[in-house]
This record gives C-alpha cells, sequence and structure tokens, in this order.
C-alpha cells in the first residue's frame, strides 16, 4: 500500500528526509506527504491509494497529539470501527487509520486486534511505537545513526547510508522506547509437539476460501498472479467464485519464456476452465539477464533463488500496473504449511517434517515474502497472501504432520491442500492442474531461465573471482558463480555489513544437490537435467 519513513529523534533535516523517502517512491506513486513533530521527529510516507481514495492521507492524526503512517492493509477495520473503537471520531475512510485510534484506546497492546499486513510507526509527543504483521508480509527494517536517532523503514534504500547499523524488523513483535522488542504474535503452532489436529478437509477449503475474500477488499481493481501451480490456481479459482457473485470478471496474468513452458501451458488451462481475463506475458532470457541490477537493487536480497524468481515476477508487475490493477493476489505460504517443496519428502521423521514447516513459515520474509512484496511494490502493485491468514495457519499448521508427509500418499505433495478441493460434484480446478507436481516459480517460467542464467554468470565471474569469494565477502560468502555476481551487485547498492546480514539464504534440507531449483531433487519429473546432477552448492 505504500512506503514508511520514520526518524525518531531532533535536528535531522525535514528537506532531507523527505529526499530519503522518495527513494522509494515507487511504493507509493498516488501521493507523498511528512509530518514534523514539536519534538523534531518526522514521519514520511509514500501512498499507494487502495480503499479511501480521496481522504486517506497519510500521516494521519488521531483524536489527540498522535501521529501514525502505515503500510499494507487492515481487514478487519470496519469490524474495529464498529466495535472497540465506536465511540472514537474519525478522519477519514482508510483503514489505516485504526491503528492510531487502538493505540489511544489500549496502548501498546492491541497488535492481535488487527487482522492484515501491516507495518506501522506512531509517535506520540517523545513517546512512540513501531510494529510489523505476524507473518512479515509488509517488510520493516530499523536503524540507529551516529546521534542516537531510530529510523523505521519500509525498505533499506531511504536508510542504509544513514544508519550506523541497520536490521530487519521481526514480524510478530512491536518495538517502544520504553520496552524495547515485544513478541505479540505466538502462536500454538510454533511448537511442533501441538501438531495433534485432526484432519478437517472442510475446515481447510472454508478457511481459505474466507481468507481470500477478505483480500479481495478496495476500491481497485483485484487481480491473481496464475501459474498454472496449484496454490496460484487455487486461489484464482476461489477469486473467480467471489468476484462472480457479483458479475465480476478476475483478471489472472501468467508470465514465461514461451507459450509451451510448463506454467503457460497450465495456466492458460486453468484460466479457461475458470473464465478468467488470461493475460500471458512473454520474456527472454536477454530481458531478463538485462535487469538483474534493477532487480537486485529493489528486491534488497542476494539470496539465489529470490533474484531468479524475482525477475519474471518484476517483469509481471510491469505489465499487470499498465492494465490498471492495483492488488493482485499470490501464492505463498503454501508450500510451507503443508510441506510442498519436493524436498519434504526426504525428511526422516514426522517430527523432523512438522518442525521444517514451522522453520519455513517463520522465515518466510527472508524470501517469498520479500521478493513478492518488493518486486511488485516496484511499480506500486501490492500482493496480498491468502494463505498466510492467521486464522487458515491456525486451521492447517496443527494438523498431524503424518497427515501431511507426501510419502504418505505416494509422493504427492500438498496432499490434504489437494484432497480439500478434490470435489467432483462442484470442482473448482480441472484433475491435471488440481494434482500437477510442483514447480518452483523460476523453474515452471520455463527450465532455460535458471540454466540460461547459470550459463550467463559463469562468464561474467572468473575462476580467480570465486576462489578468493571468501576473502571478499567474509559473510555468508557465495559459493558459485551465480551467487557472486548477485552478492557483487548488491554490494554496489548496499556495501555496509548490516546489508549483508539482512539476508538468509534459502537452501533446501535432507537432498544432496543443495540448488534452490525444485529440479534438483530426484523426485522432479526433469531430475536428469544438469542443475540437477550437480551437487554445488549455493
Amino acid at each position: 500500500m505504500s512506503g514508511l519513513l520514520a526518524v525518531i529523534g531532533k535536528g535531522k533535516d525535514p528537506q532531507l528526509v523527505k529526499e530519503l523517502s522518495e527513494r522509494m517512491a515507487h511504493r507509493g506513486p498516488d501521493e507523498s506527504d511528512f509530518h514534523i513533530m514539536e519534538n523534531g521527529s518526522i514521519l514520511c510516507h509514500e501512498s499507494l491509494s487502495i480503499i479511501d481514495l480521496q481522504s486517506g492521507k497519510q500521516p494521519i492524526q488521531g483524536t489527540s497529539k498522535a501521529w501514525m503512517v502505515h503500510d499494507g492493509e487492515i481487514y478487519n477495520y470496519q469490524e474495529l470501527k464498529d466495535g472497540v473503537l465506536k465511540e472514537h471520531t474519525f478522519r477519514t475512510k482508510s483503514d489505516s487509520e485504526v491503528i492510531v485510534h487502538l493505540y489511544e484506546e489500549f496502548g501498546y497492546d492491541f497488535c492481535n486486534k488487527l487482522d492484515g499486513d501491516w507495518a506501522f510507526v506512531i509517535m506520540d509527543g517523545d513517546d512512540y511505537m513501531a510494529g510489523r504483521d505476524p507473518m512479515g508480509v509488509k517488510p520493516l527494517y530499523y536503524g540507529l545513526d551516529e546521534r542516537g536517532r531510530i529510523y523505521f523503514s519500509s525498505e533499506m534504500k531511504p536508510i542504509a547510508d544513514q544508519c550506523k547499523s541497520f536490521s530487519t524488523f521481526p514480524p510478530g513483535h512491536y518495538y517502544t522506547g520504553k520496552s524495547g522488542f515485544v513478541k505479540y504474535y505466538d502462536p500454538e503452532y510454533e511448537d511442533y509437539e501441538n501438531a495433534i489436529q485432526e484432519l478437517d478437509l472442510a475446515l481447510i477449503r472454508s478457511s481459505l476460501i474466507e481468507a481470500t475474500r477478505k483480500r479481495l477488499m478496495g476500491n481497485v481493481p483485484v487481480g491473481v498472479l496464475l501459474s498454472g501451480g496449484l496454490d496460484s490456481s487455487l486461489t484464482s479459482a476461489i477469486a473467480a467464485r467471489l468476484l462472480a457473485e457479483n458479475g465480476q470478471k478476475l483478471q489472472s496474468f501468467s508470465i514465461a519464456l514461451d507459450a509451451d513452458a510448463p506454467d503457460a501451458k497450465a495456466a492458460r488451462k486453468a484460466a479457461e476452465f475458470l473464465g478468467t481475463e488470461h493475460h500471458e506475458v512473454h520474456f527472454t532470457v536477454a530481458e531478463g539477464v538485462a535487469i538483474l541490477e534493477k532487480i537486485i537493487l529493489h528486491i534488497e536480497t542476494y539470496d539465489v533463488i529470490s533474484v531468479r524468481a524475482s525477475v519474471p515476477m518484476y517483469l509481471l508487475a510491469k505489465v499487470i500496473v499498465e492494465k490498471g490493477i492495483k492488488v493482485i493476489l499470490s501464492g505463498e505460504g503454501a508450500d510451507e504449511i503443508f510441506g510442498g517443496h519436493l524436498y519434504f519428502r526426504n525428511a526422516p521423521s514426522a517430527e523432523d517434517f512438522q518442525k521444517e514447516t514451522i522453520e519455513r513459515i517463520q522465515k518466510l520474509f527472508t524470501a517469498d515474502l520479500l521478493r513478492a512484496d518488493k518486486s511488485t511494490m516496484a511499480f506500486g502493485l501490492e500482493t496480498r497472501v491468502p494463505f498466510l491468514d492467521k486464522q487458515f495457519l491456525d486451521a492447517t499448521v496443527r494438523i498431524k504432520p503424518e497427515e501431511k508427509q507426501p510419502k504418505t500418499y505416494d509422493g504427492v505433495e500438498k496432499y490434504i491442500l489437494r484432497k480439500a478441493f478434490d470435489t467432483p460434484e462442484d470442482p473448482y480446478l480441472p484433475a491435471e492442474i488440481l494434482w500437477r507436481q510442483k514447480e518452483q516459480f523460476s523453474d515452471g517460467v520455463g527450465y532455460n531461465w535458471i540454466d540460461e542464467l547459470i550459463e550467463y554468470c559463469a562468464t561474467q565471474v572468473s575462476d580467480e573471482q570465486l576462489a578468493g569469494a571468501a576473502a571478499e565477502f567474509p559473510y555468508n560468502s557465495p559459493t558459485t558463480k551465480e551467487a557472486y555476481l548477485y552478492r557483487s551487485i548488491f554490494h554496489k547498492y548496499y556495501p555496509q555489513l548490516s546489508a549483508a546480514q539482512t539476508v538468509r539464504k534459502w537452501i533446501p534440507k535432507w537432498q544432496e544437490n543443495l540448488d534452490p531449483s525444485g529440479r534438483a531433487n530426484a523426485a522432479h519429473v526433469k531430475a536428469d537435467t544438469e542443475i540437477a546432477k550437480s551437487s554445488v552448492a549455493v
């Protein structure tokens, strides 16, 4: 929805702060504004209007002297206004404004009342508070400069060269000057021993439908990313049905190297079945390679799988925005909840399987969610992820791992999710889509994308450079030429050690080949390719 920047403390030039905020103007192309507090602290906001298109300008003042900036969407804002905040007078119709009123009503203890994806900063005289949504769907960073001023920012770009140190704001926490970090999101599923729920296919289905319904909220057109894989196809199927209830037709979007790519063919089948207005975009490897620097600048990571997948997502986002769409639904999270990555079938035990799903969910903000947000917000396109709805997580993560383990069902990953929507009397998807094998997005756009990308990187990095990588980059040292190239580009824009330390590399477990491509797993239908034969770690 936007980009926020807050500087806590006096003495920072307001014009400079405004210019720093404009470094992420792409996140909020509709409007830009800032507010200077009496004590000299500054709030800035780059706005993408989704709900209140006229009066929802930020920063927003509460009923007293508190001010707030917010990035994201609060799906239960009307319920809050009609309930615990019914005595409050609102200045706007924006979903964002409920945050400052909740602060005025409950103090710091209100984050669990919010249902949505968000990051915010509140300033109230010398008091202040920052918070991030439970899963980290929306990005947030914090830092400290040489004069002791504290910064909060949606991206690293405004603060990397201003702070002596900075880091990623942990999801599911809030921060105040009085308390430091406080973990407010403490779900039962984070303890693997609580995975004792019986399988309820109807609950899986109903909770995902409701999670998708919430994320259609807004006064702007909403579309779907449709790769033809299970996750995006299910969100598309549900969204198509919900929009049809109001006589609306869903717009779906896919991208691939050509019409014969695995994702392209599957997406066309799904779109035809669902009756969406489908848009298929093609790109060349050369076009992808040409924007690598731009991609890494935007997504602020050198993680290999994130860079690989961000290129097509970035190119597709540009087309989606040109079609007049401001909000897009995507399928992130399903693989982590249901053990959908192919390596999960090698889990040595049900306990290990469950522990890995929990860890992958907790670390989504370092990889898939970071990529999904920043590669689309580069064009002011907001991505929403129904699978990471709090109620859906409560309904699914604690299901007994024996029910979820792929090997229990002849190696079909995400079996129970597929089974929940396998309704022959009223099919959500064609059988060949519903039961299609897992393809990672960067593979599904066309196998040549990764293969030729690796070849290109090999031409850009010498053996000598790779041999000296550990000395050049002692933290999180790259071990392949592809990883070295991405790290070098990242270092060009973000040379600070603090920046490098925000990145977590995604590496699959329980298989010899540590390349993050799905084709590196022996179970993949194309596992006889060169990428699968290689055993070099990334």
